[in-house]
């Protein structure tokens, strides 16, 4: 089956969703695709320095007015999107990313790794690894930035089915890009890492952001690489199916193979 997959790259304005979001439908408007990806708290920004502006841009779902949004784009545009958000459960906030598909469906996952500063202002998810279905019933996996450096994050993902990993991102360390070369690997799955561009600074806190968003084969190949700086939308066209080939030679399978009584986690 040919399938369309899409990744988004760009520096969004801080504490201005409603700008961001009107941004991002513009890079997305003129694209033919099936999923695209899109970063890390793509509407809000990221360098927060109280808990007021988390609460400031968090929405709840699916009451939320971006969320609204997504899901008519989606509709509009005839494609699923998964895009990261601050989230508000109760008295609570998460990094959350959802995934919105044409047909009104939607899941959400909470990002159970969180990564430095997020523990000021967020709550880890408390909900396991999970794989939903997508447009056309693709079979997508769904973790965040951080959730990389833990392999069990993909590999319970490969586990469970996914053909595609999505993982939106707000990168500052160097290894990420090519540490997901080898998660696409090992579980033999494509991989699509949006991250997002442009040095943020708020009060005293700075950060720079690494760029590189990609899309990945199921042997971890690079189909898609962009520069460090750019934002614009990148389309592959790919076969999911590919994904469900878990052999490694005529004797071997990646997962067929495992040994896991002898494993220690």
């Amino acid at each position: 089956m040919s399938y369309r997959v899409s990744v988004l790259q760009y520096q969004p304005q801080f504490l201005q969703p409603d700008a961001n979001f009107q941004a991002i439908k513009e890079l997305l408007l003129p694209v033919k695709s099936d999923l695209v990806v899109l970063p890390e708290l793509a509407l809000s920004g990221y360098v927060f320095c109280t808990q007021d502006e988390v609460a400031k841009i968090a929405e709840e779902i699916p009451s939320g007015s971006i969320f609204t949004q997504f899901l008519k784009l989606s509709r509009q545009l005839d494609l699923s999107i998964v895009y990261g958000f601050a989230e508000k459960a109760g008295d609570r906030y998460f990094n959350s990313c959802a995934l919105v598909n044409p047909d009104g469906s939607y899941y959400i996952y909470r990002k159970i790794h969180l990564f430095y500063r997020e523990k000021l202002f967020f709550s880890p998810g408390e909900q396991p690894f999970a794989v939903h279905p997508g447009k056309h019933g693709v079979k997508l996996g769904l973790m965040i930035c951080f959730d990389w450096q833990f392999p069990e994050s993909a590999r319970s993902l490969g586990l469970l089915g996914a053909q595609i990993i999505c993982h939106p991102s707000n990168l500052v360390l160097p290894w990420c890009q090519e540490a997901m070369k080898t998660r696409s690997l090992e579980n033999r799955c494509f991989s699509i890492t949006s991250n997002r561009t442009g040095t943020e600074i708020n009060q005293e806190q700075k950060q720079y952001f690494t760029g590189m968003s990609q899309i990945l084969g199921t042997k971890g190949e690079i189909l898609i690489r962009m520069n460090d700086h750019e934002a614009a939308v990148y389309t592959v066209e790919i076969d999911p199916k590919l994904a469900l080939d878990k052999a490694v030679t005529k004797l071997n399978s990646v997962y067929g193979d495992r040994r896991p009584e002898l494993y220690s986690l």
